[in-house]
C-alpha cells in the first residue's frame, strides 16, 4: 500500500544458543500508516519486542541475526542500511521507549546530559540550545521544576518520572514513528494511566505514528486503533481494535480476551485459562504453533501452518477453523 509509513515484509530473526537455534520471529509482515496507533499483543516470548528491535538494528549479533525480510521506511530498507546511516534514523525519525527506564538511562550521567545528546547529534543544536530544549521537553511530559531537575541523576527520579524522561528523550527530535516496548509494565496503575494520557495527548499534538507493544489488552483497548496478536513468532490475528474485541476469531485471542476480568458486571462464570505452555522454538513451526493448546484443533492443524486469511475488510486470522461454527474454513 502506498500510504504506509513503515512496511515490514517476511521478517525472520534467529538466535544461536548452546541448545540450538531459536526461531524467534518467523515471517512477520505488517504495515503502519501515518498517525496510526498499532497495538502489538501476546504473551512473553512471542516475538513482539524482537520484531521491533530487529527493524531498528538493535539485535545483539551474535547471538541474534535477521535472516530474511524487508523493513521499508520511506522506500528504504532499514535491514540493508549501513549502521552509520541507520544511527541517524534511530532517534531522529524512529524513536523507541524501552521497558525498564532504570536500565535504559545511564546511571552516571545527569538527565540533562542524556536529553541534550540526541538534540546535538541529530539536530545540530548548540549546548545552550539543547539545554533549553531539554527543559522544555521535561515540562512537556509533566515534570515540575524542569530546569532544576536537569542536573539530577536517574536514581533521584521515581519510576514514573524516569519513564516520562524516556518519553521526552524519544520525542526530542519529533520522530515520525514512536515504538513503545511495554513502557508501563513496571509502573503502578495510577502512574500507568498518567503515562497513557500523556502519550495520547502528545500523539494528537505531534501527529506521530505509534507502535505500542504490550501483553495487556486493556491498555490496547484504550490506546490503539489496530491490533496485531502474536504467538510463537507469528502474527496470528490482525484487526481494528473494536473488531478484535467484538469478534475475536483465533482461539488464542479468544483465550486472551476471556482471561480479562470485566468491570461492567457482565462476567460470565470463571475467567478463561489457556491450558499448556508456549512453544519452544528450536524448530520453526511447520504446523499451527497453537495446535497443542487449542480446543478446536483438527487434523490439518498438525500438518500445515495457516496463513493470515481475510475474514472481513480489516480483519485477518491465521486459523483453519471458524471458531463460531467449529467448521473448517
Amino acid at each position: 500500500m502506498p500510504d504506509l509509513l513503515l512496511d515490514i515484509k517476511g521478517l525472520e530473526t534467529q538466535f544461536k544458543t548452546p541448545d540450538g537455534i531459536v526461531h524467534a520471529v518467523n515471517g512477520v509482515s505488517f504495515g503502519l500508516k501515518e498517525g496510526e496507533t498499532l497495538g502489538v499483543v501476546g504473551e512473553s516470548g512471542c516475538g513482539k519486542s524482537v520484531t521491533m528491535l530487529s527493524i531498528l538494528g538493535l539485535i545483539a549479533s551474535p547471538p541474534g541475526k535477521v535472516v530474511a525480510g524487508e523493513a521499508l521506511f520511506f522506500g528504504q530498507d532499514l535491514l540493508k542500511m549501513p549502521n552509520e546511516k541507520l544511527r541517524h534514523v534511530r532517534g531522529a525519525q524512529i524513536a523507541m521507549i524501552f521497558q525498564d527506564p532504570m536500565t535504559s538511562l545511564n546511571p552516571v550521567l545527569t538527565i540533562g546530559r542524556q536529553l541534550e545528546e540526541p538534540l546535538m547529534i541529530h539536530i545540530d543544536m548548540t549546548k545552550n540550545q539543547a539545554r533549553e530544549r531539554a527543559a522544555e521537553l521535561l515540562s512537556m511530559v509533566g515534570i515540575p521544576n524542569a530546569k532544576d531537575r536537569l542536573n539530577d541523576y536517574p536514581h533521584q527520579y521515581s519510576g514514573g518520572m524516569r519513564q516520562r524522561v524516556m518519553i521526552a528523550m524519544a520525542l526530542s527530535c519529533s520522530p515520525q514513528v514512536l515504538i513503545a516496548d511495554e513502557p508501563t509494565t513496571a509502573l503502578d496503575v495510577t502512574i500507568q494511566a498518567q503515562i497513557m494520557d500523556l502519550v495520547k495527548r502528545l500523539r494528537s499534538e505531534l501527529g506521530m505514528a505509534i507502535v505500542w507493544i504490550t501483553h495487556d489488552l486493556g491498555v490496547v483497548a484504550g490506546l490503539a486503533q489496530r491490533v496485531l496478536v502474536m504467538y510463537g513468532g507469528f502474527i496470528i490475528e490482525e484487526a481494528s481494535v473494536n473488531d478484535l474485541f467484538a469478534n475475536p476469531s483465533h482461539p488464542y485471542t479468544i483465550g486472551l480476551i476471556g482471561s480479562l476480568p470485566r468491570v461492567d458486571g457482565k462476567q460470565q462464570g470463571r475467567l478463561y485459562s489457556i491450558e499448556g505452555q508456549p512453544p519452544v522454538l528450536y524448530q520453526k513451526p511447520q504446523s499451527c504453533p497453537f495446535a497443542p493448546r487449542c480446543k478446536w484443533v483438527m487434523e490439518r492443524c498438525w500438518k500445515e501452518n495457516p496463513l493470515l486469511i481475510p475474514i472481513s475488510d480489516e480483519h485477518r486470522v491465521a486459523c483453519w477453523v471458524d471458531v463460531k461454527t467449529g467448521r473448517p474454513r
